[in-house]
């Protein structure tokens, strides 16, 4: 209390020296029609450093105001009317008594009829959520949500469709505060029309569980909100888009879309048809069957633009072939619907089923040079892939409130999918010197059916003392693969330049493998006092695996794969139960918010080895520390610092003791002794906006470290270049990145400005031959832009993003370093509110290094002109893509010991003729 009445006494001392000069200020408020003074109106002073409210009167009844006793400065002045607009303004004092000339208010009727009346300021800050007002960031007739993302500062959407916000990835995409076609972000994003979007909210999602309790878990996904304007919740409206082009060297292109959605208070009922082979897809594939968490065995890489990149790193998880859809040639048909509705504000359904169709096609060459042990090994390898996949998602949720202490929601999903693929390959191996090692050629064919099933129960229970619950939550997932598998290959080994060996290889696999988990949790919260509060807690996780594979090769005698490889054949399972108490202090006040909590994983590994009647049995108890702190010490400015440390269990193939020979030059086998690896995550993260002055800015690092990292251990042959794989335990991975932007806008040119630095840094441990060597990624970054715009006249956006990659790995002894550039340029522009001309020219440069004596140089240009019918009703309109015909697939990465350069086909140019009628029923006008 003593330190309290002193530091007030200061800061009285320092008011009365600082300011003891006192002035007075003095104006006049007038409609700016009837010219007719404005009484009752409130007038404020601001600081303009944190908007905190100095003094305020109001105006008497011939529009007079006086405020006395002002000190000397810069101020923002604030005049509010229930009738009229608010007024804004800066003024400077320094008179001893200051007259200021006549202010003008405008009615809100008559800003309404001129349609220029924007709802709220463009960015504003509320708690952890950024919120954007969406009709203040023009848009072209029609725009769908997409469009009016990329409009937005701190928001990024890639060419494949990815939605980037504040340096993260967007995971979930809201509508209303509910699912929008499950979990695929992009469809949201591409159904809705933008003008139908009062805000775009942006916020880190915590769990079902935090949310209800108001504790923290450190379990968050990226999420955006698109909050609709209440006129748009009536009716229907849609989308029909039919276009085409004929061409003369590659197959015709064509691009057809299907949009409705309806609307009715509390009714939501949406449908899409998207059809082409221009590239459009977007759409979620994979169902990871790593129910538990993401695994540590990847690779780490840095691509052309300097961005570190994680891949698995042999054992895939899903079965599933990779396709980038900005390389090579895809048909997609994808077809789906969404329903949902809320009945007496107590019980919630929506149902999502989805269909996805690919074809797919794709040439590529791949150069790796790597170096190990002082020896120089260069691969070449020709591919061309085929895959034909379909898939059918389907879920549905229903959210039931029994009473007001009471909740149950039940969430179901089921995919089925089908895949068949082919890849052709052919591969060159060469030592220093150009000297022959060694030459494969094979054929790879595959069908697979794969089954996903989970189910989630979450009950909610409020007691009558405040912040009193208990939930109870379960979840289960089942997933099935059963695979057929061709391999065919001849695979030929030299020495001194003359053939040595030859292995002919002509294999049938049968792969059925499932993973399990079943995982129940009790949660139960209790207030100590009006501001803490305490959580404890245990979850119970059982999970279960099979993976048995059969192999036999081609029989001459019976012209059947009849002749079992004991080798190649493996039944094999594993059960994994785990026990996690814990407990967490919570506290909550005004400004500040914090907890801390720890649990303990108790865990039991039973693996069988049924094939070679092996049991491996493991048993590890892990440390699960938490804590978060949040600092609100302004409105609309916030400071969070949050740490969690959590486990990663080994995945069924990365323990089974199984060698996969698909490919037989790169061959990969299971580890049983596996433990599982553990994780220490921090995080700072920071964001403010004034709402004044129009101006935002967000900052966020974060640290990662791993022990018992699961990465690879790579056994390869110098002499005959032959690779075998095999996961294994490491120390020493670290990641530390940080992130930030800032944005504002000058008012005098009416143009917004934003500024984004980024840097990144990691470390990944890696075993060659029994040595451990480290890989060194940094990349330091800074992206620029610019936007103005004037409502149908024009619109203009200037974006530049420059990258300095550094990358050093032990094994190579040697260090690569680059600067990467990507320049865009974005405009349209409006002739007699009908017509517009859009064009946009991206340029990519990638500078020569050390491994490439050549540089890249890449140039896309593309151009629409449309025409506009009926009030925007129809439109028809010509598309021309990659005008220049340079949309060249090349990407380098730097990876481990390993440089790659990787080139593959791509839809160059081509042309589209279109028409599309947007409707809409009156109740949306």
């Amino acid at each position: 209390m003593l330190k309290r009445v002193f530091a007030l006494l200061f800061v009285g001392i320092l008011h009365y020296t600082s300011y003891s000069q006192k002035i007075d200020i003095k104006g006049n408020v007038q409609d700016t029609l009837s010219r007719a003074s404005v009484k009752n109106a409130v007038v404020a002073l601001l600081t303009p450093i944190d908007s905190a409210l100095v003094k305020f009167t109001r105006t008497d009844a011939k529009g007079d105001f006086k405020i006395k006793g002002v000190d000397t400065g810069k101020f923002i002045i604030m005049i509010m009317h229930p009738v009229f607009a608010d007024f804004v303004d800066d003024i400077f004092l320094k008179d001893a008594e200051t007259s200021l000339p006549g202010i003008s208010m405008t009615p809100k009727s008559k800003l309404l009829e001129a349609v220029i009346l924007k709802s709220g300021s463009p960015i504003r800050i509320k708690g952890d959520t950024t919120i954007y007002t969406a009709d203040s960031f023009n848009v072209s007739a029609n725009a769908n949500v997409e469009e009016l993302l990329k409009k937005l500062p701190g928001i990024q959407v890639d060419k494949s469709g990815k939605i980037t916000a504040m340096g993260q990835t967007v995971e979930k995409v809201l509508v209303d505060g509910e699912e929008f076609f499950g979990d695929d972000p992009g469809m949201a994003v591409k159904n809705l029309r933008a003008d139908a979007v009062k805000e775009v909210q942006v916020f880190d999602k915590k769990s079902d569980q935090a949310e209800f309790t108001g504790i923290d878990d450190g379990q968050t996904r990226k999420t955006i909100n698109l909050k609709l304007k209440e006129d748009k919740k009536m009716g229907h409206f849609g989308k029909i888009g039919l276009s085409g082009g004929l061409q003369d060297s590659i197959e015709h292109r064509y691009n057809n879309n299907l949009m409705f959605s309806a609307f009715k208070g509390k009714r939501k009922i949406a449908a899409f048809l998207l059809q082409g082979n221009t590239g459009q897809d977007g759409l979620s594939w994979q169902d990871n069957e790593k129910f538990g968490g993401e695994s540590d065995n990847f690779s780490m890489s840095m691509d052309d633009d300097g961005m570190t990149m994680y891949s698995w790193r042999g054992g895939g998880s899903d079965d599933e072939p990779f396709i980038n859809t900005q390389n090579g040639f895809i048909k997609n048909l994808n077809a789906g619907m969404q329903y949902s509705n809320k009945w007496d504000d107590k019980k919630t359904l929506s149902f999502s089923p989805k269909y996805n169709s690919q074809i797919y096609n794709n040439n590529s060459f791949t150069y790796t040079q790597s170096q190990v042990e002082g020896t120089v090994l260069n691969d070449k390898v020709l591919s061309d892939n085929y895959v034909n996949r379909n898939n059918i998602k389907t879920s549905a949720t229903y959210d039931l409130k029994m009473d007001t202490s009471n909740t149950l929601k039940l969430t179901l999903r089921a995919n089925f999918y089908n895949t068949e693929s082919e890849e052709l390959r052919n591969s060159t191996l060469t030592g220093q010197l150009d000297s022959l090692k060694n030459r494969t050629s094979s054929r790879i064919s595959s069908i697979s059916d794969k089954q996903s099933f989970s189910s989630n129960l979450i009950f909610k229970h409020k007691f009558k003392k405040a912040r009193r619950t208990l939930s109870l939550t379960g979840d289960l997932n089942l997933l099935e693969t059963d695979g057929n598998y061709v391999n065919t290959s001849s695979n030929e080994f030299f020495s001194n330049g003359f053939l040595s060996n030859l292995v002919e290889l002509d294999n049938l696999r049968d792969n059925t493998k499932s993973s399990n988990k079943l995982t129940a949790r009790a949660v139960y919260t209790e207030p100590l006092s009006k501001k803490f509060s305490l959580e404890v807690g245990h979850e119970f996780s059982y999970i279960t695996g099979t993976n048995k594979q059969q192999t036999y090769s081609f029989s001459t005698a019976s012209g059947k794969y009849d002749d079992m490889v004991d080798s190649l054949t493996n039944d094999f399972r594993q059960r994994i139960t785990i026990n996690k108490p814990s407990a967490k202090i919570n506290f909550a006040d005004k400004k500040i918010k914090y907890n801390l909590g720890a649990g303990f994983g108790i865990t039991n590994f039973n693996l069988d080895d049924l094939s070679r009647n092996k049991e491996y049995v493991r048993n590890f108890i892990n440390f699960f520390p938490t804590a978060t702190f949040t600092y609100t010490y302004k409105a609309n400015s916030s400071l969070r610092l949050n740490y969690n440390g959590n486990t990663s269990q080994p995945t069924i193939n990365q323990l089974q003791p199984l060698i996969d020979n698909t490919n037989f030059i790169n061959q990969y086998i299971g580890n049983p002794d596996l433990k599982p690896s553990f994780s220490n995550s921090l995080g700072l993260s920071h964001n403010s906006y004034d709402f004044l002055k129009d101006r935002w800015m967000y900052q966020s690092l974060n640290f990662r470290m791993t022990s018992n990292s699961i990465t690879t251990n790579r056994i390869i042959d110098t002499v005959l270049g032959k690779t075998i794989s095999q996961p294994i335990n490491t120390d020493g991975n670290i990641s530390l990145s940080f992130w930030s932007g800032v944005g504002f806008k000058v008012k005098k040119i009416n143009t917004r400005f934003n500024l984004s630095p980024e840097l990144r840094y990691s470390k990944f441990a890696d075993v060659i031959n029994g040595r451990k060597s480290f890989s060194q990624t940094t990349n330091a970054g800074v992206s620029f832009q610019v936007n103005k715009s004037k409502d149908k006249k024009y619109d203009f956006s200037v974006n530049n993003s420059i990258n300095y990659n550094i990358n050093k790995n032990s094994q190579r002894n040697q260090k690569t370093s680059f600067i990467s550039t990507n320049a865009n340029l974005d405009g349209t522009v409006y002739f007699r509110k009908i017509w517009s001309l859009h064009s946009d020219f991206q340029y990519y440069y990638r500078q020569k290094a050390t491994d490439f004596d050549q540089s890249i140089t890449n140039k896309l240009w593309n151009a629409k002109l449309q025409r506009t019918f009926k009030k925007n009703e129809f439109t028809a309109y010509l598309i021309v893509r990659d005008i220049l015909n340079e949309n060249i697939g090349i990407d380098r990465t730097v990876s481990g010991n390993a440089v790659v350069e990787e080139r593959n086909d791509r839809l160059k140019r081509y042309w589209l003729l279109g028409f599309t009628w947007d409707f809409k029923n009156k109740g949306t006008k």
